[in-house]
């Protein structure tokens, strides 16, 4: 356990040796979401675009079930290990892989059932149902591949083992990168090419997880007999704990995959060629989202074992160092973001009504990036503290509550217009949010 890392060396460096292979892995995952959306709109099929783009949501959803377990079990973990608790730290480990695996197997049954009415509450239709049913089948077959690779990922990061986080999360990545022409072209699998190969990815990237918390993780396991200690299961108050912390974080996400579904339902009526705008744009748009959120949650190892530790004057240090750093860099790539819109979305799809609608969407985007990192690390303080009730106000409101109700108004008032300005205000608004839980909470007081 780098104790010396956590409890003395600099801020920043303490902060940048934690945080910058999250965000290395996190670039990683962007290359392959960009190569991925290049990929399947080599194709040249609008609909296809547009089918996957409906079927986000979805994956979104995975991820945001896999945070249950993996940002909840981390954040407990980390403050157990600052109060030098490690065999229920181990134990608290094993419990969160097993669990996952569990989880996983149960939500492919279910997507599998109920394959027909989700696809099209997600929006598609005789045009696009198709390509949405063969992307979606494959990720529903290979959900467990998907939820677990997000608990190993996490946890960890809790031992200082970032590089090892890191490591896995360019295994994956790569070799998603590799199968995709392969499946997508060379074995003709169009749109369930590009979801076998996120499947595989995954499993490739689970494999090495778990190879490295078996080598590395001295206070770690993924042994099914660690998940007892002394012949107990984890206590109900540690469950809840798991779970106060892991339900909101994966809340985040689920309102992600619902301002998705939300925004692509608003934009229908607009034309299929306004929900593939939007697709690529997103995509494009994860360069400046994944950037500060590797920032915001690379952190959150540091700010749990201080404050399980109660070394509050460091906690201050830690988050107004967090707040300052993530504030200059989204301004900055927010600028450079925008300049470059157009170009950006013609490298996907170079069809003049996309590139025209998907570099306004880009722009709308950007306007509420440095709110959006406020709440990034808002959201980080209280899952890492266990606030429980901090962070779930901030996972329902930014893409949630305060989303739905500024999409609401602003399509009303402004249409087309206002669906795309929703997201921006709503970052403003959550960021205010999180101010007043920040402040409340006393977590800036030295």
């Amino acid at each position: 356990m780098e104790n010396t890392l956590f409890e003395k060396a600099p801020v920043p460096k303490a902060y940048m040796t934690l945080a910058l292979p999250v965000v290395l892995s996190m670039m990683v995952s962007l290359v392959y979401n960009m190569v991925d959306t290049w990929f399947i709109a080599l194709t040249g099929v609008t609909e296809l675009v547009a089918g996957t783009s409906l079927v986000a949501p979805i994956f979104t959803m995975l991820i945001a079930f896999g945070d249950i377990f993996g940002l909840g079990g981390s954040s407990l973990i980390s403050r157990l290990f600052g109060e030098r608790r490690y065999e229920e730290a181990k134990q608290i480990s094993a419990f969160c892989y097993w669990i996952a695996i569990a989880f996983g197997l149960v939500v492919s049954a279910v997507l599998l059932l109920f394959r027909q009415p989700i696809l099209h509450a997600l929006g598609a239709d005789s045009t696009t149902i198709v390509y949405a049913n063969g992307y979606y089948s494959w990720i529903a077959l290979g959900a467990v591949t998907v939820i677990l690779s997000f608990v190993p990922s996490n946890i960890l990061r809790t031992e200082g083992l970032a590089k090892q986080a890191m490591a896995g999360s360019i295994i994956g990545s790569a070799a998603n990168m590799i199968l995709d022409p392969i499946f997508i072209f060379g074995l003709n699998q169009g749109a369930a090419g590009a979801a076998i190969a996120t499947v595989l990815g995954n499993l490739l990237a689970d494999c090495y997880y778990t190879y490295a918390m078996v080598k590395h993780g001295k206070n770690l396991s993924v042994s099914i007999r660690d998940v007892r200690l002394s012949g107990k299961l984890p206590s109900a108050a540690q469950i809840r704990q798991i779970l106060a912390i892991g339900i909101p974080a994966s809340v985040t996400n689920l309102m992600q995959s619902f301002m998705l579904l939300m925004t692509n339902k608003a934009l229908l009526p607009y034309g299929t060629d306004k929900v593939a705008a939007l697709g690529i744009a997103m995509k494009v748009n994860m360069i400046t989202v994944l950037i500060p959120v590797g920032f915001a949650f690379g952190g959150q190892p540091l700010v749990g074992y201080n404050y399980g530790a109660g070394n509050r004057k460091r906690l201050s240090d830690i988050l107004r160092f967090a707040y300052g750093f993530l504030a200059a860099a989204t301004l900055i790539m927010a600028a450079v973001i925008c300049i470059f819109a157009p170009s950006l979305i013609r490298f996907f799809m170079n069809d003049p009504e996309i590139i025209r609608n998907g570099a306004m969407m880009l722009r709308f985007q950007q306007a509420g990036l440095v709110f959006m990192a406020v709440t990034l690390v808002s959201t980080c303080v209280c899952q890492s503290v266990g606030n429980a009730g901090g962070a779930l106000a901030l996972s329902l409101g930014r893409q949630g509550v305060i989303y739905i109700i500024v999409l609401t108004i602003l399509s009303a008032v402004f249409g087309f217009t206002g669906i795309l300005a929703s997201q921006a205000v709503s970052d403003l608004l959550t960021a205010v949010l999180a101010v007043v839980i920040i402040v409340k909470g006393g977590y800036l007081k030295k």
